[in-house]
C-alpha cells in the first residue's frame, strides 16, 4: 500500500520471446534439410564408406564432418565467416587446399582395390584406426570447402532473431547438425545397398573408380568457385 492510500501495482514479469517463431522454424527445416541432402563430396564419402565398410563405420566416420561443420557454424556466428567472404587471400587458401585434398582423395579411390565382403556386424579393435582415418577424411573434405562457411554466413542470418541472436543461432546450428546426421545415415544406407547389389569383385572396383572420378570432379568444380563480391 502506497502512502497516498492507492494500491501499489504488482511488479510485472515479462516472459521472454521465443528465439524463433514456429512458422519461421517450420520454414527453416525443409530448406535446411535440402542443403543437408545436397549431393556433394562429403555425402559421396558417406556413400563410398557405406559401400566399402558398412553403415555403422560410415556414420561413425562422419563425426569428423560434424566437428568441421560445428567449427564453421561458430566461425560464421561470430562474424568471421563474413571476413572469409571478404578476404580474397583467405578464400583462395581454403579453396585451393580443398581442391588439392579432393583430387588426392579421388586418386586414392581410383587406385583402391575392391573391399572384401564382410558381415555388417563385423567389428573390433582393429576397426578403430580405420575409423579415425575415415573421420580425418570427412573432416578434411568439409573444412576445405569455403562454400560451407558461406552457406552458414548467408543462410542462417535469414532466420536469426535479432533480439536473441546467440540463442537463435545456436538453435539453427544444432538443428543443422541433427539433420546432417539424418542425411549421413541415408547416404550410408544407400552405399550399403550398393554393396549388397555389387557383391564385391569387379563391380566394387568400378564403384571405387566412379567414386574417385566424382571426387576429382568435385575438386575441379570447387576450383571454379569465385569469392562473392
Amino acid at each position: 500500500m502506497r502512502r497516498d492510500g492507492r494500491a501499489q501495482n504488482p511488479r510485472v514479469f515479462r516472459v521472454p520471446a521465443p528465439t524463433m517463431t514456429l512458422a519461421a522454424y517450420l520454414l527453416f527445416l525443409p530448406a535446411c534439410f535440402a542443403i543437408n541432402m545436397a549431393f556433394g563430396p562429403n555425402n559421396l564419402l558417406s556413400v563410398t564408406n557405406g559401400a566399402r565398410y558398412g553403415i555403422g563405420p560410415a556414420v561413425a566416420a562422419a563425426g569428423g564432418r560434424l566437428v568441421a561443420f560445428a567449427i564453421m557454424i561458430v566461425i560464421a556466428g561470430v562474424g568471421m565467416g563474413a571476413l572469409l567472404a571478404a578476404s580474397a587471400l583467405a578464400f583462395s587458401v581454403v579453396k585451393w587446399a580443398g581442391v588439392a585434398y579432393l583430387v588426392w582423395l579421388g586418386i586414392k579411390l581410383l587406385r583402391a582395390p575392391a573391399p572384401p565382403m564382410a558381415s555388417e556386424d563385423a567389428g573390433g579393435a582393429h576397426d578403430v584406426p580405420a575409423l579415425r582415418a575415415l573421420a580425418r577424411q570427412e573432416f578434411g573434405v568439409a573444412i576445405g570447402n569455403p562454400k560451407a562457411i558461406l552457406v552458414f554466413t548467408a543462410f542462417f542470418p535469414q532466420f536469426v532473431v535479432a533480439d536473441a541472436y546467440a540463442l537463435s543461432y545456436l538453435q539453427l546450428g544444432v538443428t543443422f547438425l541433427v539433420l546432417e546426421v539424418v542425411a549421413i545415415a541415408l547416404y550410408a544406407l544407400l552405399g550399403a545397398r550398393v554393396r549388397r547389389l555389387a557383391r564385391g569383385g569387379p563391380a566394387m572396383r568400378w564403384f571405387n573408380r566412379a567414386s574417385g572420378a566424382m571426387m576429382i570432379g568435385f575438386g575441379l568444380l570447387l576450383a571454379t568457385v569465385r569469392r562473392p563480391t
